[in-house]
C-alpha cells in the first residue's frame, strides 16, 4: 500500500469539504482534499436549481427557528461564523453576492458552478493537494486518529475532517460512506432519513394533475390528530406520484416520522381571499355564465387542468346548470377552494431528497470545534452531522458554519 503524509485530511469535496480545506490551508495547514469524484462539489453545483443558494441573511436567533432538527446544536457555530461572514468571504475570494426576496442570497451570475469553482480555485491557491480516491476505512490507535485509507493508499494525518455529506443524490457522491467510516470508529449513527423531500400521494387526482403548477398558495400540514405543523404561502406543484415544489419540499421537514405518524395537506387556492368575499366571487362568476354549465363556468377561478378535479371533488353534477346551484352546493365549492385536499402517503426516497435528516449523534460532537468526543483529531462538518433546515440557504450555511469551526479547531502540534 502507497503511503502519504498530511497534517490534515479532508473527507469528501462537497460544500463542506472544499470551504473546510481551503481554510484550514488559509491557516497554513499542509491539507490533502480526499474526493473520488474528478467534478470537485458535484451536488453543491445543482443547488438552488443551478443558482446556489448561498446563506440566508437573518440574525442567529432567526436562523436557528429554521434549524427544526438540534438547532441549539449550532449556536455556538453559527454564531462564531454567520451569514454576514459567509457573505464577506465569498465576496472576497472572487464571488460577487445578491439578496433576493425572502432573504436569500446567491451569486450575482446566478451560477453555482461559479462558487464550487471559487472555493476549489481558492484552496488550490493556498497549496490545498487533491487526492481523487474513495476513502474506505479510518484507522485509530488508543483513541487517537493515525490514517485515512483511500484505496491503495495511507494517508498519514493528524487530524481528520469528515465532510461526506448524507444520502441524498447519490450520483453526485453522497453514498452514506461517512456513516460507516464514523460507525466503525464507535459513533452512533441516527437512522437517516429525507428532508426537503417531494411527497407521494394515493390521492389519484394529484396524477391527473401532473405538471400542473401553483402559485401563490397557501400550503397547510396536518398531523393525524389534527395539529397545523406548516402553514405557508408560495409555489407548488403536482405531480404523478404526488406533489412537489418549494411548499412541498418545505412541509416535508416537519414531517419527522412517518413510520409512527400520518400526514395530509390542504391547499388554500384562493388565500387572498375570506370565505364570504370567495363566495361573492363565485356569485359574480354564476351571474357571468348563468347560462352555462357548472363545469364550464369554473374558467376565471381555476386552472383548465384543476377544473375537472374541482367538479368532482365538489359533488356537483358538470351539466349542472349554474343557475340552480344551491346555496348549499356554493359553499361546499368554497370549502373546498379553501381547503383543497391532499393525502400522503410518505416521502419520495432519500435518493430524491435535498437533504438528509439523521447522521451523526451531535450528543458526540463538540459543538465549538465540531471534533469527535470519541477520537481525538476526527471532526465533522456539513450533511454527515445530525442537523438540517428549511429551505432557503440555511443548509448550506450550516456546511460553512460547521466547516469553519472544525478548520479552525484543527490542532496538529
Amino acid at each position: 500500500m502507497k503511503a502519504l503524509r498530511s497534517d490534515a485530511a479532508v473527507i469528501g469535496g462537497g460544500a463542506a469539504g472544499l470551504m473546510a480545506a481551503a481554510l484550514l490551508a488559509e491557516r497554513g495547514i499542509d491539507t490533502l482534499l480526499i474526493e473520488p469524484n474528478r467534478i470537485m462539489g458535484k451536488k453543491l453545483r445543482i443547488t438552488g436549481k443551478g443558482r446556489c443558494n448561498i446563506t440566508n441573511v437573518c440574525d442567529n436567533k432567526r436562523f436557528l427557528e429554521n434549524v427544526p432538527c438540534n438547532g441549539n446544536f449550532l449556536y455556538s457555530a453559527i454564531n462564531r461564523f454567520g451569514a454576514e461572514d459567509t457573505m464577506a468571504f465569498f465576496e472576497r475570494i472572487g464571488v460577487p453576492l445578491k439578496t433576493e426576496r425572502g432573504n436569500r442570497v446567491f451569486p450575482v451570475s446566478d451560477s453555482a458552478h461559479d462558487v464550487a469553482n471559487a472555493l476549489e480555485r481558492y484552496g488550490r491557491e493556498r497549496g490545498v493537494r487533491i487526492l481523487h480516491k474513495r476513502v474506505t476505512a479510518l484507522k485509530a490507535a488508543d483513541g487517537e486518529l493515525k490514517s485515512v485509507i483511500a484505496e491503495d493508499t495511507e494517508v498519514l494525518c493528524k487530524a481528520a475532517v469528515l465532510c461526506t455529506g448524507g444520502a441524498s443524490y447519490p450520483g453526485t457522491g453522497s453514498t452514506g460512506d461517512g456513516y460507516r467510516l464514523a460507525e466503525s470508529l464507535g459513533h452512533t449513527i441516527i437512522t437517516p432519513h429525507p428532508s426537503l423531500v417531494p411527497l407521494v400521494s394515493n390521492d389519484g387526482w394529484c396524477a391527473e394533475m401532473q405538471g400542473f403548477s401553483l402559485r401563490n398558495v397557501t400550503l397547510r400540514a396536518f398531523d393525524e390528530s389534527g395539529k397545523l405543523i406548516y402553514d405557508e404561502l408560495g409555489e407548488m406543484l403536482f405531480t404523478h406520484f404526488g406533489v412537489s415544489g418549494p411548499l412541498v419540499l418545505s412541509a416535508s421537514a416537519h414531517m419527522r416520522d412517518f413510520f409512527s405518524h400520518s400526514y395530509r395537506l390542504s391547499i388554500d387556492l384562493k388565500p387572498g381571499l375570506d370565505e364570504q368575499q370567495l363566495d361573492d366571487r363565485i356569485l359574480r362568476d354564476f351571474r357571468k355564465y348563468a347560462n352555462r354549465d357548472f363545469q364550464n363556468s369554473l374558467c376565471d377561478l381555476a386552472g383548465h387542468t384543476m377544473i375537472p378535479v374541482l367538479v368532482r371533488l365538489s359533488g356537483i353534477p358538470g351539466d349542472t346548470k349554474v343557475n340552480s346551484i344551491t346555496r348549499e352546493q356554493r359553499r361546499a365549492l368554497v370549502r373546498l377552494f379553501k381547503s383543497f385536499p391532499v393525502s400522503v402517503a410518505g416521502p419520495r426516497p432519500v435518493a430524491e431528497a435535498i437533504i438528509t435528516s439523521g447522521g451523526i449523534s451531535v450528543k458526540e460532537i463538540n459543538p465549538k470545534t465540531m471534533a469527535s468526543k470519541l477520537i481525538r483529531g476526527l471532526h465533522f462538518a456539513g450533511e454527515i452531522i445530525d442537523v438540517d433546515a428549511y429551505t432557503g440557504g440555511f443548509n448550506l450555511q450550516i456546511a460553512w458554519s460547521t466547516a469553519y469551526a472544525a478548520a479552525h479547531s484543527v490542532e496538529i502540534d
